[in-house]
């Protein structure tokens, strides 16, 4: 298998001729079987490197990620492509998950997405050994290291593949964002054989970083809003606060809606495509909006609120302008912000003996008896939990991520599930059936008609759709459905849309119930730090912006030339290069000596008037101070 074939692949499914930057890279290491760890920004079209490999290697390509909702965007788009793929996650009943298993290891598919806690599971241990795998693709891979900002026990559990698996895949490993000390925990929790590190640069030359300290911060907004064209996404930190900022922008005049993970799947897939096509301009939204966005002419990102780390910041501005043309990350804060997030950190991490309550309280909640319950799924309706024990709902909240990351139970968000269908008797058990039972025959023939797939695996099946076709109520089709289940002719799965806990241990009395204080402290010192960075670069008024994100991922780069602090400087007349050069100068001076503002311009080598216009500079941005007797030294 060569690079060619895979170009070939390329232009056949995705209509491009070559791959971005990096994707061939990767796609070639892979080729060659070496485990790599591929860093490409958001935007950067991540799944292709494993999805054309996936179709061009023999095998199944094995797919983690802890995404359930991406998972299933992806596995439709495949399917819609005519590339055969499926999806285990915890929605699914053991039933689905069989079949789905032993398509995949007797069938032709060639991806399989799976949840990270899959991997534990006794079905999938059983099964897996029996797929031809390919290749292993790890998506979001930031989330093995306890170092990065979203941790999670069950991606701890991806090493155990290389000893369950037959075939001795490769490994590749994605992220969009990793600090040196990640990517170094991801090649050791993932054994890779060599350490091999493909990555382009983090730094985004279009877009113009702004930070403003305003109090009102709709006036701001709407200023902002009136001078800026085209398409944009504004952040928020609250469902209530993405509600009132959208409707506060369109009173004015703008076209605009707002996005959380609050709201119906169908609301929400019906809002981005508006705003993806471009029938709204402005998209308020928490940071559930992200997923699945590839809208390469996004102008502007504005974050109305400070994000919690420069990880979660800088994937967020990451969607602005992936056209490469000029675009604007702009970031709002206020005194009051800083002290709110100051003030949230009890929240975010609750007394252990409070989430110690809250873990009994939802063992009681969802029924589960001590010493039982591994492995289970149950249905989360998280309003009703914390109103029937009186539980604030943000410190509930945290103290489940905890109990998650200690690795006794899996919270995913809500799961939008559709009906399925899988006839559990042969095509000709079925042709009896019908010619026995005349007043199914139609409804059956419509179902054939209408889907594909359903003797072989369960299949999505919309009951208002089939109701259109059928000229019935939707209620006749699901009476329908149940009668022909309990017939035992198919298996009818009435969709359902909540939120799943899954215990991946046994419920444990209070007693036995442990919650490391040196990894509480752990997190909590992972988290402080994180928060530090970002106020640190929010509150920054003299170094550029790009230069301070992308230090935080190790990486050197130069002035961009086009943030708000580079920009005050170009206002001096003076090239960054000459600014830099100057500055270097005062700063060896200062080093050794503590001269007057006219003895410091003297020293430096430099045209006079370039000298004072940098020597000012710093004063009015506090870089350098006067002391008593009114001698200069470095502030700091």
């Amino acid at each position: 298998m060569d690079i060619e074939t895979c170009r070939k692949i390329l232009t056949r499914y995705w209509g491009f001729t070559t791959f971005k930057p990096l994707q061939e890279e990767i796609i070639k290491s892979v080729l060659e079987k070496k485990d790599t760890l591929g860093l490409m920004p958001t935007g950067g079209g991540k799944s292709v490197t494993f999805q054309v490999p996936g179709i061009a290697l023999e095998g199944i390509c094995l797919v983690i990620t802890p995404l359930i909702a991406l998972m299933k965007e992806q596995v439709a788009r495949l399917n819609k492509m005519e590339i055969k793929a499926l999806a285990l996650h915890s929605g699914m009943t053991k039933e689905e998950i069989e079949i789905t298993l032993d398509n995949c290891i007797y069938g032709d598919y060639k991806f399989l997405y799976i949840s990270p806690e899959r991997i534990a599971s006794p079905l999938f241990r059983i099964k897996s050994p029996r797929l031809n795998v390919s290749l292993v693709a790890i998506d979001e891979a930031h989330c093995i290291s306890q170092w990065g900002y979203d941790f999670r026990p069950s991606y701890m559990k991806i090493v155990e593949l290389r000893e369950l698996l037959q075939t001795d895949p490769p490994f590749l490993a994605l992220t969009a964002s990793a600090t040196p000390k990640v990517i170094d925990d991801i090649i050791e929790k993932l054994a890779f054989k060599t350490r091999n590190v493909l990555k382009t640069s983090f730094e985004r030359k279009n877009i113009s970083y702004i930070v403003r300290k305003v109090e009102d911060k709709s006036s701001y907004l709407l200023n902002t809003l009136g001078k800026v064209k085209g398409s944009g996404i504004i952040y928020v930190r609250s469902r209530k606060k993405a509600r009132e900022v959208a409707e506060m922008i369109a009173s004015k005049g703008y076209s605009a809606d707002y996005y959380h993970a609050g709201l119906p799947q169908e609301l929400r897939d019906r809002k981005q495509a508006a705003w993806s096509s471009d029938q709204v301009r402005i998209m308020v939204a928490t940071n559930a909006f992200g997923m699945g966005i590839d809208k390469p002419d996004v102008r502007f990102v504005i974050h109305w609120d400070i994000p919690e780390s420069i990880e979660s910041y800088f994937q967020e501005t990451g969607r602005a302008g992936r056209d490469n043309k000029p675009s604007w990350a702009v970031l709002l804060y206020s005194d009051a912000d800083i002290s709110r997030l100051k003030e949230s950190i009890s929240h975010k991490f609750p007394p252990i003996e409070k989430i110690k309550d809250v873990y009994e309280m939802l063992c009681n909640y969802l029924r589960v008896p001590v010493g039982s319950g591994k492995d289970t799924v149950h249905d989360f309706n998280m309003q009703e939990f914390v109103a029937q024990y009186h539980l604030p709902v943000i410190e509930t909240y945290n103290c489940l991520a905890f109990l998650q990351r200690e690795g006794y139970i899996e919270f995913t968000e809500e799961i939008n599930n559709p009906s399925r269908v899988h006839f559990i008797v042969g095509r000709d058990d079925l042709y009896k059936f019908q010619v026995a039972n005349e007043s199914y025959d139609k409804f059956i023939k419509i179902l054939l008609r209408s889907y594909t797939g359903m003797f072989t695996e369960y299949v999505p099946v919309n009951e208002d759709a089939l109701a259109k076709k059928a000229g019935m109520t939707r209620e006749t089709v699901y009476q329908l459905l149940v009668r022909l289940s309990s017939m035992n002719i198919l298996h009818y799965i009435p969709g359902k849309k909540t939120p799943l806990v899954i215990f991946t241990e046994e419920r444990l009395d209070r007693k036995t119930l442990f919650i490391s204080p040196e990894n509480y402290l752990h997190v909590k010192e992972k988290y402080l730090l994180r928060l530090e960075k970002m106020l640190e670069y929010a509150e920054s008024q003299n170094r550029c912006r790009s230069v301070i994100l992308l230090e935080y991922f190790g990486e050197e780069a130069d002035r961009c030339g086009i943030c708000d602090v580079c920009r005050k400087r170009n206002e001096l007349e003076l090239s960054k290069y000459e600014f830099d050069l100057i500055l270097e100068e005062i700063k060896a001076v200062l080093s050794v000596e503590k001269p007057d503002a006219r003895e410091l311009v003297r020293k430096i080598n430099y045209p006079e008037e370039k000298v004072i216009k940098v020597v000012q500079w710093l004063l009015d941005h506090n870089k350098i101070k006067q002391d008593t007797e009114m001698k200069l030294l470095w502030n700091g």
